[in-house]
């Protein structure tokens, strides 16, 4: 990576800083879903946690509520931030300067990142009042599981920043919904042993159900499943190649049929 990529990258993610400080909404948006979020579940655990004490004690439910929703916030974060150029007609105006698809990426990457951290921390530090409960207590490993969950959030976002791309704002609703179609096979709330075979299958092939694996055995057990971690950061890293390259050749058609240009519905 040269200087002119470097000062093009920095560039993208002052545009998204700028954009973002200058509209208080926009924080406290950010903020609010994940603080709603915890004290809904966290409260759930509370009740159930009457019957089965272990629940509460551990804070397994309230972590991985926590942990759950940086996959969502990493994924909207980076593909909202590529929807208000299509919003606001900006992407020719981009591709017009000598801006590579990949420093676009690395871009919604690094201001994704920010959002994120912006909505997670907030809501993370207020479940020490409420309930009692510190993610930050599980130490380095938590640095694990969010960075997975976000590489899952970015792997998505290639393929729906692709899509768009390729087919403009009428796929828009694709950037809410895909995000929960791994919820189900993920196991955030229930071990993988819970779910039937043929499904049991399927999940594993999906990284998130080896992050929430690893986080149980981790909380309730006290065990450190470093292949858990390991198998996800594989299959994440295969995903996100995929995406990537999805991007990449939704682009090329994009560029070749004119639809920078042209991105409405």
């Amino acid at each position: 990576m040269n200087l002119s990529s470097l000062g093009r990258i920095h560039g993208l993610l002052l545009r998204y800083l700028y954009v973002l400080r200058s509209s208080w909404p926009r924080i406290i948006e950010i903020s609010y879903w994940p603080t709603i979020q915890l004290i809904i579940w966290g409260f759930v655990s509370v009740h159930f946690g009457a019957a089965q004490p272990e629940i509460t004690a551990s804070g397994i439910l309230i972590s991985v509520v926590l942990v759950w929703d940086s996959l969502f916030r990493s994924h909207v974060s980076y593909t909202l931030s590529f929807l208000e150029e299509m919003w606001s007609r900006n992407l020719g105006n981009l591709f017009v300067a000598p801006l590579r698809p990949w420093e676009l990426m690395l871009a919604l990457a690094s201001i994704s990142i920010i959002r994120t951290l912006i909505g997670m921390i907030p809501a993370a530090l207020l479940a020490i009042p409420f309930f009692g409960v510190s993610v930050f207590d599980i130490g380095f490993p938590l640095l694990i599981f969010f960075f997975n969950l976000v590489f899952t959030g970015w792997a998505i976002s290639q393929v729906v920043t692709g899509i768009l791309l390729r087919y403009g704002l009428g796929a828009e609703s694709l950037a809410w919904v895909l995000p929960f179609m791994l919820a189900p096979v993920s196991c955030i709330y229930y071990p993988l042993s819970t779910l039937p075979e043929w499904l049991q299958v399927i999940a594993k092939f999906i990284p998130t159900s080896y992050v929430f694996e690893g986080m149980r055995a981790l909380l309730l057990e006290g065990e450190w499943r470093g292949d858990f971690l390991q198998k996800a950061f594989m299959l994440n890293t295969l995903y996100f190649t995929m995406g990537s390259c999805s991007f990449l050749l939704a682009f090329r058609s994009a560029r070749k049929h004119g639809l920078l240009i042209q991105t409405g519905e």
